[in-house]
């Protein structure tokens, strides 16, 4: 009798061992066979908004690249003007239609809302009128390949007018966005979404 009261409670013990050690095992160290790992949340910055931007400053240094970058919580555009220190002037604003300046052409620009993005600086050299940017009115920006992208999904060179360059980005919806200006480098940040995490 005292025998199958001892197997009875080594049963026990194995039983509440056996569960006890799956219940300790981390969601991360689970078998991926059908069962999901623990999804790790990033913390994105809040507060950008989506009403019009603007930087004062001027330059004749012309620019010379436009290029786009994904992050976690943002897709980026980098409009680069060597040459320019901090003091290039911009403008970023959503806007029904895109429409070049000086002709008021319409440029139309895939996706569900337009960011009109509009550096004071020109795409040409302003003693020679030679261009320094490669781009083409109403053409994709050339180089810029935005397969993968969470929030952008369309460019246009709209060109310069008045030392201006203008600059059509198709987007997801209307999200936030900041703009940062850095040495020769004007950035335009647009978030993925209105919350904070991805």
């Amino acid at each position: 009798m005292a025998g199958i009261r001892i197997r009875r409670a080594w049963a026990t013990l194995a039983v509440v061992g056996a569960v006890v050690g799956v219940a300790a095992v981390p969601a991360a160290a689970a078998p991926a066979g059908g069962q999901r790992a623990a999804t790790q949340v990033t913390a994105c910055p809040t507060g950008w908004g989506s009403l019009a931007k603007t930087g004062s400053g001027a330059t004749q240094a012309p620019l010379t690249n436009i290029r786009t970058g994904r992050h976690a919580c943002f897709d980026r555009m980098v409009v680069d003007v060597p040459g320019a220190g901090s003091g290039v002037g911009y403008t970023v604003q959503y806007v029904d239609r895109l429409h070049q300046d000086g002709s008021g052409r319409h440029i139309p620009v895939a996706g569900g809302a337009v960011l009109e993005v509009r550096v004071a600086a020109p795409s040409y050299d302003p003693e020679t009128g030679a261009p320094t940017y490669p781009g083409r009115v109403a053409r994709p920006l050339p180089g810029v390949d935005l397969t993968g992208y969470r929030t952008f999904r369309d460019t246009r060179f709209a060109g310069s007018f008045e030392g201006d360059t203008q600059i059509g980005l198709g987007v997801r919806a209307r999200l936030p966005f900041r703009v940062l200006r850095l040495d020769d480098r004007v950035i335009v940040d647009v978030a993925h979404s209105w919350t904070a995490t991805r």
